[in-house]
C-alpha cells in the first residue's frame, strides 16, 4: 500500500490546497473569515479523508464523506466567484482540479466496493 502523499489523488489534493489558500488570502476582509475559511477547511478535510481512506479497512465511507465535502467546496469557490472574491481564472484552476479528485474519488469508492471475484477470465 503506497503512503497517502504518494497517491495521486492526494497530490491533486494538496494543489486545491494550495490554489485555494492563495485565493483565499487575497480575498476581501469581510469574506476571508466565513466564505474563506469554509474553502480552507474544507480543502484540509479532503486531505485528510484520503490519509484515512487509504489507511482503512473501509475506504467507502471515508471516500463518501470526502466526496459530500468536495461538493461543499465547489459550492463555496462558486460563490466566491460569484461575488467577484476571486479570479475568473482562479475559479477554473480550482474547479479543474476538484473535478480531477472527484474523478479520482469515484473510481476509487467503485474500486472499494466492488465485490471480489477469484480467478480470471470471462464471468458470463
Amino acid at each position: 500500500m503506497a503512503t497517502h502523499n504518494q497517491l495521486p489523488i492526494y497530490k491533486v489534493a494538496y494543489d486545491l490546497l494550495d490554489v485555494t489558500t492563495s485565493l483565499v488570502k487575497n480575498m476581501q476582509r469581510d469574506f476571508k473569515r466565513s466564505i474563506g475559511d469554509k474553502i480552507t477547511t474544507e480543502c484540509i478535510e479532503i486531505t485528510v479523508l484520503i490519509f484515512r481512506a487509504n489507511v482503512s479497512q473501509e475506504k467507502a465511507a471515508h471516500l463518501l464523506e470526502l466526496l459530500e465535502r468536495l461538493q461543499v467546496a465547489e459550492l463555496m469557490i462558486r460563490l466566491a466567484r460569484d461575488k467577484h472574491l476571486i479570479s475568473p481564472v482562479g475559479y477554473a484552476n480550482a474547479i479543474e482540479l476538484t473535478t480531477s479528485i472527484g474523478k479520482q474519488a469515484n473510481g476509487w469508492r467503485k474500486s472499494a466496493v466492488r465485490p471480489i471475484h477469484g480467478g480470471q477470465g470471462r464471468h458470463d
